[in-house]
């Protein structure tokens, strides 16, 4: 693993207490990565909060964090990847407000996001910039560095008179906190009150995993396919497989021209398959990956076939799942971190309980049983030194006095 950073800074409310974070892209522990484009930060900041690191160990229990977008980021359906109750879509000062950016405000604010304008400065430029998406928005955060004194005070009795809730953000002193409370701002944030917190986040060498077993909770969850889209969007090298897989199935002959396309072509099902397939033949580096993939496949057919037919796709799914800390060489909870699946799946996955426990048990011991006896009319062939590493690697005591 190497690592990522993100920074959090806290919002307060009027009280005095924590709101909100903001969250930042950091491209080091200490400086602030400066991109191309404001959707390459938005990205990578979603991507290691959705990805390497779950939203509740990031923000709390129940916390909300407001995250820059601009025109482009808006428009990539990367914002459908989000929780509508956890992120709060801060819209940057300097977004190109066209007929297809409000459409798509307009859309977010139906489906239950709540909106901000970022470093608004009050002026009459910006204020007419952005009357035609007033309507829409939640809060306004006020550059007071930026703004005159009385025309802050003119604009935010405006803005509150239609129900946005506006936020003094810049604040450096303890003198600037007293005025912008005293003046009637709901939020507060700046140095003065808070300082940017680094957060340092593990990021596994292939991100990958991490997207596909995001992907298969989704799938489980009927997630729209936009989100399925977006995610799989990430990788290239994802993408570019299914395409091929899709492409060798003779029974399409359709041009493929989308992701979407794909995934109504496959159905939910077969992708899911193949995304568990993908997940052991093409992310590992461990030598007998594919041979663990073979017995995975038919652990996970085996379960199937026994449980009820309400149960046989979570039946799958778990004897899959049953070997991703062989197939990565990790313990399962590290493997599992942040991937929130069904309670039957993760019960057999990672305590080994509940209702496929029986089946998984007699699949493994039939496992164990033709290894045996393959082993067995293979033991001239071992080298010694595979059953040793095989032995330790178990934890099973070697007495050295009987070599």
């Amino acid at each position: 693993m190497n690592k990522v950073y993100l920074a959090k800074q806290k919002i307060f409310d009027h009280k005095g207490e924590h709101f909100a974070y903001e969250l930042l892209f950091r491209d080091h522990q200490f400086g602030i990565k400066q991109f191309p484009t404001n959707l390459q930060a938005t990205s990578h900041v979603m991507l290691n909060t959705l990805t390497n690191i779950s939203t509740d160990e990031l923000l709390g229990d129940k916390g909300i964090a407001f995250i820059n977008l601009d025109e482009h980021a808006l428009l990539s359906g990367i914002v459908d990847l989000l929780d509508t109750k956890r992120f709060v879509l801060e819209i940057l000062e300097t977004a190109d407000l066209n007929d297809k950016v409000i459409t798509k405000i307009k859309q977010y604010h139906k489906r239950g996001f709540k909106i901000a304008i970022d470093d608004f400065d009050c002026s009459a430029e910006m204020i007419k910039k952005f009357t035609p998406i007033l309507k829409y928005v939640h809060y306004i955060k006020m550059d007071v560095m930026m703004a005159e004194e009385q025309n802050l005070k003119s604009v935010m009795t405006k803005i509150k008179q239609l129900k946005i809730k506006v936020l003094a953000e810049k604040i450096e002193t303890k003198e600037e906190y007293n005025l912008y409370l005293k003046m009637g701002f709901d939020l507060f944030q700046g140095y003065y009150l808070h300082k940017p917190e680094v957060v340092e986040i593990d990021r596994y060498k292939d991100a990958t995993k991490l997207i596909i077993l995001n992907l298969i909770k989704l799938i489980k969850d009927d997630g729209h396919t936009v989100q399925l889209e977006s995610f799989i969007k990430q990788r290239a090298d994802l993408s570019y497989k299914l395409v091929k897989f899709i492409n060798n199935e003779a029974k399409f002959s359709t041009k493929v021209e989308s992701i979407t396309q794909i995934i109504t072509l496959l159905g939910r099902d077969k992708l899911l398959r193949w995304l568990l397939v993908y997940l052991y033949s093409e992310l590992s580096n461990n030598p007998i990956s594919e041979a663990i993939m073979n017995i995975a496949k038919k652990r996970a057919e085996k379960m199937e076939d026994e449980a009820r037919p309400m149960d046989k796709d979570k039946a799958y799914i778990a004897g899959m799942f049953s070997m991703l800390d062989t197939l990565f060489e990790a313990d399962m909870k590290d493997v599992m971190r942040g991937i929130q699946i069904d309670k039957d799946i993760s019960d057999l996955v990672l305590e080994r309980k509940g209702k496929f426990l029986a089946s998984f048990n007699k699949v493994q011991f039939n496992e164990r049983e033709y290894l045996k006896q393959l082993f067995l009319r293979n033991f001239d062939k071992i080298d010694v030194t595979h059953i040793i590493t095989a032995l330790e690697s178990s934890h099973i005591h070697i007495d050295k006095n009987k070599f």
